[in-house]
């Protein structure tokens, strides 16, 4: 997968991750692993600093929780989500509507 993809990837993670508990790089890297992600502690710790900076998660020490607007985001994501898996997964060979050539 290309890096930026799993980087938009990698940050939904965190975030659904968030809004069940605090996240540690210790701790989030190796549940990332396991879903197939291939990343080093440098790269987690670099994408919750990225979503600290959009203000979806904030840092005390070394843990990061979600804030309100990282819940509307994740909110938002979400719905984003269940469009785009219903046309490209489910939806995979039906014709393009809505789009005149």
């Amino acid at each position: 997968m290309h890096a930026e993809v799993q980087n938009l990837f990698l940050r939904i993670h965190m975030l659904y991750f968030a809004q069940q508990q605090d996240l540690t790089v210790r701790d989030i890297q190796p549940v990332l692993e396991e879903r197939g992600y291939r990343v080093g502690e440098r790269e987690v710790k670099q994408e919750l600093e990225h979503l600290t900076q959009e203000n979806f998660l904030t840092a005390h020490d070394d843990q990061f929780s979600i804030t309100g607007t990282g819940i509307e985001e994740l909110k938002e994501i979400r719905n984003v989500l269940g469009l785009l898996c219903s046309e490209v997964v489910e939806g995979a060979g039906k014709p393009l509507s809505g789009i005149s050539s």
